[in-house]
């Protein structure tokens, strides 16, 4: 039964909000809080502690009233109030390019470019030779040119826009043919027919699942076709009884029925893989050299940049992509450009760019190193001397990620954690919950960091993050 005198004693001890804001001025935190939202969090702490009253869910005692809790339920609200909803975190799951993290890091060239960019003015669209307006394609074409080896080139805010743009200009109103075994569905459950619907194209599927031959797309040429798609499985694979058809001679036999042809290639790479010891990823340069009239590819997967789509192909056709209208809802802002051209111009030497670009240099980190990383972990968790954490050295296996390289198994090093009286799943939830939030994976009961995706000066955040664990939850 409900004391109904305490009771109303403490709601009519409730302090009220202008109190309660002459409390905060005395203490520094508030100070960068503005004032509208320091309103609002001292009505809510109030509401909240006059219906924890009434429903009996706190102790009916004075000290919930008193100034130094409820200033602390304040902070606490407002905390998390004013912490940015779009954070930084550590990855330590493994997977390299991980999409719900924001996929691939930039270079350190490349942050330091997008900031001298957004902080001043730039010639994003002028000409500084001619004093004329410019073109901002201009910015990264000549670099991409060089380095793929096509005759033009421009870049859209992603993918599937370089895709829709592409078939939409080129295909419009008329039949796409492509093999059955290459609708793929790419993040975010959009599918290549999905987009081609979009644009205004019409699906024409060829062959099987698993197989599909040269003679399948000839049999479906007709005079309403508009172009030859191939699209590259990159986040999955067939195998077994399959077959295919190549580029090379889906060009020729675009070339004979005088149709452009198109390849998708997803997660383009500008670097043989299969020479740094991971599976064969056919390169930009590679599809270029078949005499494709257009290649599109992601820039923010394999290649290490930001979330960008590039189109490189035939300047015929590139010009005719680039006056279509939809360029404009789909172009990329300065601060974009300003990251990929300093992340492409590392590839002018190959070995500059698996060095400097964060996740070519992560899928190629050797495996010494990557158990260094961990023992180096580890060795900050034995300074902790506590005997209610056990850790482990466990070999793992990491993962290209974002929708890459799908059959790559990369061999690792991983830090397993088990905290008495503390499960896995509520370790997890609790680093999630940290402000600089690490994110790993469970298995067996374990809580494990991959050494592949940590970055060496998050070490000493991580052991941190779990002293602070082991601290507080001495209390709970």
């Amino acid at each position: 039964m409900k004391d109904h005198t305490a009771l109303n004693v403490l709601l009519r001890s409730l302090p009220g909000v202008d109190r309660i804001l002459e409390w905060l001025k005395a203490d520094p935190f508030f100070k960068k809080v503005p004032r509208a939202l320091q309103v609002n969090a001292a009505r809510s702490v109030v509401e909240t502690i006059r219906d924890q009253i009434r429903n009996a869910e706190i102790e009916l005692s004075p000290a919930v009233l008193s100034e130094s809790s409820i200033v602390e339920r304040i902070k606490q609200q407002l905390a998390e109030q004013m912490m940015p909803n779009l954070r930084s975190l550590i990855n330590a799951t493994g997977v390299v390019i991980h999409t719900n993290l924001g996929r691939s890091l930039l270079a350190d060239d490349a942050i330091e470019n997008l900031r001298q960019i957004a902080g001043g003015y730039s010639n994003l669209e002028f000409d500084l030779k001619t004093g004329r307006r410019g073109s901002r394609y201009s910015v990264v074409e000549d670099l991409i040119c060089e380095i793929s080896r096509a005759e033009a080139a421009m870049v859209v805010n992603n993918n599937a826009g370089a895709v829709l743009l592409c078939l939409e200009t080129l295909a419009k109103g008329k039949n796409v043919i492509v093999s059955r075994g290459e609708l793929v569905e790419i993040g975010g459950s959009f599918r290549i027919p999905d987009v081609m619907a979009k644009s205004g194209a019409t699906l024409k599927e060829v062959g099987t699942t698993n197989r599909t031959h040269l003679r399948d797309y000839e049999s479906a040429i007709d005079d309403n076709t508009g172009l030859l798609l191939k699209v590259h499985t990159s986040n999955y694979s067939v195998v077994g009884f399959t077959a295919s058809v190549t580029l090379k001679e889906l060009v020729a036999l675009g070339e004979r029925h005088h149709l452009p042809v198109m390849e998708d290639l997803g997660s383009g790479t500008f670097v043989d893989l299969s020479r740094h010891g991971l599976q064969k990823e056919p390169t930009v340069q590679e599809a270029i050299a078949t005499g494709a009239d257009i290649v599109t590819f992601s820039g923010d997967k394999l290649l290490g940049g930001p979330q960008t789509g590039v189109i490189a192909g035939v300047r015929q056709v590139l010009e005719r992509v680039k006056q279509n209208p939809i360029t404009r809802a789909l172009r990329i802002d300065k601060l974009t450009l300003a990251a990929l051209e300093a992340t492409l111009r590392f590839y002018r030497d190959e070995t500059t760019a698996l060095r400097k670009i964060p996740t070519l240099r992560m899928l190629t980190l050797p495996q010494d190193v990557i158990q260094s990383r961990a023992q180096r972990l580890l060795d900050l968790f034995n300074k902790m001397k506590s005997d209610r954490i056990e850790m482990t050295l466990l070999e793992a296996v990491s993962r290209a990620g974002g929708g890459s390289l799908p059959l790559l198994q990369l061999p690792s090093w991983c830090v397993g954690i088990r905290i008495q009286g503390m499960s896995a799943s509520r370790v997890d939830r609790w680093m999630r919950a940290q402000s600089l939030p690490v994110i790993g994976r469970i298995e067996n009961d374990l809580f494990m960091m991959d050494a592949r995706t940590v970055q060496e000066d998050e070490l000493t955040a991580i052991a941190a993050a779990f002293e602070r664990l082991l601290e507080e939850s001495k209390t709970q």
